[in-house]
């Protein structure tokens, strides 16, 4: 073995660590006079040469890559006056891109001191060093002295040659450690950060302790507040209204029936109502017998309702006139919210045994890749700290009003609800469906005077649309969450709603919601085009790992870890899934400490901020709804007439995100009507995660290896459609399809029909 086999394999895991790949393409610098007959070594001139060499870090041991990168480099010696030209033709890799954009240089030299011998033989002779670029992003030179090794890195300045060095050398000093003391330990494990840099990314980066009080309940914060404020307003909808005595007094009677059913600590109690006062209630009155609420949106079809109650098995179900018959045949007692047969006598606040803030607050179910949605899990102190954070960073009032729009299936809804009501603000909430409708928000905004409110980025640009220049709608501060938040949006944001803080928020359901912040303030001028999702909140961390759970350095794209108080309890039923993604952190020395793999990706800016880069698997968002793809491909294919079936989120129009089905029908079979795909998968779906594109086909494209070859899918040949309408842009039309109409048949250019455009929403585009 060589110290130049053992070099070139330390560079090797160093750009693997930095680039995410596990096989590495690299230039290495060949002599030229090795293989150039006798006295090749006496002869004047440049006989140099740069060649690809490739290295797979994988499972291997340590001592058997060694070997291998030696073989690799000796067979490379017989070609060490192949030109690179003769390389990139044989390689298949077209001309336009370069085989490698790193080199390593390992070359003999000497420290710089000549000899004495030397020095007479070259008296009056000045010799000159240079060190020259190439045209390379990276390069590295190893002079190997003989007694020691200088090493020369030339990057790019944002990269910094001094990282560089620096990993090479944790990677060279893990190599030998490995060598002598663990040959087996695969070379994927092989560390490249040095000691400080690793501390600074997995505790400076997360120094976010905060001594919140957070053994209390979620509740019990509302409970705190009507003692400060019972007669202020607290909740209202439309012409209803009632003041924090009134909702507490309420909420403390339906409690007291809930606990006559058994209802108690970590209990599940579905609640299927409409948005309105009734809604406040019975969350409240769920949480105050110890229960944890389970949402169920009545626009879910009926199928996916049964599920949702069949796997939560709650011990009593709320519900309403208008929403009873969605809920089907019951196996368990139904509290009707429009009879009156639970109330009585007004109770004080119960005091139910045992419950802690370690029990379950609520379980919102999301997407799921196998088919069904899954439940996650959240405890009252992971949503108290969410909620604490947010009244220190923010701070509502007792001035403040907020209006709650988003349905209460999702998780954004739990600060609209209970941020007011354990602050004395004033919690607006917003007609049924009338999230849907930019007109109606803006009424509502200026007639309640709300304050603060939330916005996903696709519903905002909606909203902003409507609006006409600068405007005061005395708005303070408006969320975003739930997608990438554009910067040009941000940057119409501010020219139209100049006096309106905006902040961008990230996090999942399995995490209390949002566990990072960034402001969107500053200067017009400097409002990034990728608006980051900022840093960690407080009492949380936030990793980016690798495939082995191990930090990612600075600026490389990694997987995003949730930790800290914030991380939900798991899956409900669905323990293997639980066990993939809620794992223990072997960063933290709390016990019982967990992560929560979220499988979105990122990295780090170099004053902590996060950027988000996206998924590493099928899940999407759009307008803010987290959808799994594989859920609608896997209903997709339970219709006996499909064969193979892929759902795709495309962007083809930018901001104009929508999901598109790619399908293939049984031998013989023509493409499916439309609606006869859409009753299909309304039947399981909420009408979010239909597709607005059914495209049939005669065959999904694979690639040479056999797998879908996704990017040869169609993406163009079809433009979004606009109405020929008179109606202002984004007027609302009597009609529920966005568009020229649900059956709308156009040639794609590829050999396809496209036989459905449904635009999701309610709106129509004025035409041009």
């Amino acid at each position: 073995m060589s110290a130049a086999s053992l070099f070139h394999l330390a560079w090797a895991r160093v750009l693997s660590v930095t680039s995410g790949q596990d096989r590495v393409v690299f230039g290495t610098v060949l002599l030229g006079r090795l293989s150039a007959g006798q006295g090749a070594d006496r002869a004047l001139g440049m006989f140099i040469n740069t060649l690809p060499l490739r290295v797979d870090l994988d499972a291997r041991g340590s001592r058997a890559a060694v070997k291998d990168t030696h073989a690799r480099l000796s067979a490379l010696l017989g070609h060490e006056h192949a030109s690179l030209a003769l390389a990139q033709r044989c390689s298949g890799v077209a001309a336009p891109l370069p085989l490698f954009s790193a080199m390593l240089n390992y070359r003999h030299g000497s420290d710089g001191v000549p000899s004495q011998a030397v020095q007479q033989a070259w008296q009056g002779i000045e010799t000159l060093h240079s060190e020259e670029r190439t045209n390379y992003p990276l390069s590295l030179n190893v002079d190997d002295l003989g007694q020691g090794f200088r090493l020369t890195a030339m990057t790019l300045a944002r990269i910094g040659a001094e990282r560089i060095c620096g990993y090479m050398q944790q990677a060279l000093l893990a190599l030998v450690e490995n060598l002598e003391t663990a040959p087996q330990r695969p070379l994927r494990e092989v560390p490249i950060l040095p000691p400080q840099e690793r501390q600074h990314l997995l505790q400076g980066f997360n120094a976010t302790a905060v001594d919140y009080p957070l053994e209390q309940t979620l509740h019990g914060l509302f409970e705190a507040q009507v003692r400060r404020s019972p007669e202020a307003t607290a909740v209202q909808a439309g012409e209803q209204q009632l003041s924090y005595g009134e909702l507490n007094r309420r909420a403390n009677q339906l409690a007291g029936h809930l606990l006559q059913l058994g209802v108690g600590p970590d209990s599940r109690v579905a609640i299927c109502v409409e948005r309105g006062v009734e809604m406040v209630v019975g969350l409240l009155a769920i949480l105050k017998a110890g229960g944890a609420y389970v949402p169920i949106d009545p626009g879910y079809p009926a199928e996916r309702i049964a599920y949702m109650l069949d796997d939560s098995a709650p011990l009593a179900v709320l519900a309403q006139g208008a929403t009873r018959a969605l809920l089907g045949e019951l196996a368990r007692p139904l509290v009707d919210l429009d009879q009156l047969a639970w109330s009585g006598p007004a109770p004080g606040n119960p005091q139910v045994e045992g419950l802690t803030p370690g029990h379950l607050a609520y379980v919102i179910y999301t997407s799921g890749s196998t088919g069904q949605p899954k439940g996650a899990m959240n405890e009252h102190r992971a949503v108290v700290n969410r909620l604490l954070w947010m009244q220190a960073q923010y701070r509502l009032g007792t001035e403040d009003a907020v209006l709650q729009k988003t349905p209460f299936s999702f998780d954004v809804s739990v600060w609209e609800f209970f941020w007011p009501l354990f602050t004395g603000a004033r919690l607006v909430m917003a007609r049924p469906d009338g999230h849907k409708d930019p007109a109606y928000l803006r009424q509502v905004i200026r007639e309640q005077g709300i304050s603060t409110l939330h916005f996903v980025p696709s519903m905002l640009d909606v909203f902003l649309a409507q609006g006409e220049g600068a405007e005061d709608l005395g708005l303070r501060q408006v969320m975003c969450s739930g997608e990438a938040l554009p910067g040009s949006l941000v940057r119409r944001f501010k020219q139209q709603l100049p006096q309106v803080a905006l902040h961008n928020l990230y996090g999942p359901t399995e995490a209390a919601v949002d566990v990072t912040a960034w402001d969107c303030s500053g200067p017009l001028a400097d409002t990034p085009d990728h608006t980051p999702i900022g840093k960690p909140i407080a009492n949380t961390c936030i990793y980016l790992l690798d495939a082995q759970m191990q930090p990612v350095p600075l600026g490389v794209v990694g997987e995003l870890y949730i930790g800290g108080v914030q991380v939900a309890r798991g899956y409900l039923n669905r323990e293997q899934l639980s066990a993939e993604r809620f794992l223990k952190d072997p960063f933290s020395k709390e016990p019982g400490a967990r992560l929560y793999r979220t499988g979105d990706l990122g990295r780090y800016q170099a004053d902590g901020t996060i950027e988000y880069l996206g998924r590493n698997d099928d899940q999407v968002k759009i307008r803010g709804l987290r959808i799994e793809l594989g859920e609608i491909q896997a209903r997709l294919t339970q219709l006996e007439e499909v064969k193979e079936a892929v759902v795709l989120a495309r962007e083809d129009v930018p901001g104009d995100q929508r999901l598109v089905a790619y399908y293939t029908t049984v031998a013989g079979q023509p493409a499916l009507a439309v609606e006869q795909l859409r009753r299909a998968l309304l039947e399981h779906l909420p009408e979010f995660m239909v597709p607005a594109l059914f495209v049939h086909l005669a065959a999904l494209p694979l690639s040479a290896n056999g797998k879908l070859a996704r990017k040869e899918l169609p993406a163009r040949g079809w433009r979004r459609p606009r109405c020929a309408s008179t109606r202002p842009r984004w007027a609302t039309p009597k009609s529920p399809w966005r568009g020229c109409g649900p059956n709308c048949s156009m040639s794609s250019g590829w050999g396809v029909t496209i036989i459905s455009l449904n635009w999701v929403g309610t709106h129509c585009w004025r035409s041009a």
